[in-house]
């Protein structure tokens, strides 16, 4: 997969600079009020995904995917969509990061409530 413009294959993007603020999966938990293992359940399951950012850092998410102590709503069906499509959760990240034609980032609309457009964007992805 590669980004909306096509210049950069999704799995090769800088997560790092895309990305303002990641949490460990220990952050992931007290954010979430779960334990550590609920949170690698939650990454298997496609309800959060994670990365490693760059070298050296331990897998990590990313603090928007969280709101009020919730996960985003619309990103866990947005993420078994992306999952469905192929994706792995590296490149899953990149594409809710990246600026695309919304407007905007998917995140931001995501965080915004506007979820049907983020959807509907990635069910046409690989086409």
């Amino acid at each position: 997969m590669t980004s909306p413009d096509n210049s950069v294959p999704l799995a090769e993007a800088d997560l790092d600079a895309l990305v303002d603020e990641w949490l460990d999966w220990n952050e992931t938990a007290k954010v979430l009020g779960v334990t550590p293992a609920k949170v690698r359940t939650m990454i298997k399951d496609h309800e959060i995904a994670a990365a490693v950012p760059k070298p050296g850092m331990a897998p990590s998410v990313p603090a928007a995917f969280f709101q009020d102590g919730l996960i985003v709503k619309g990103l866990s069906g947005l993420l078994t969509l992306l999952h469905d499509r192929h994706f792995d959760d590296r490149e899953c990240i990149a594409w809710i990061f990246t600026d695309d034609d919304i407007p905007g980032r998917p995140i931001d609309a995501l965080r915004e409530n506007r979820g049907t457009e983020v959807k509907r964007r990635a069910q046409v992805l690989g086409f």
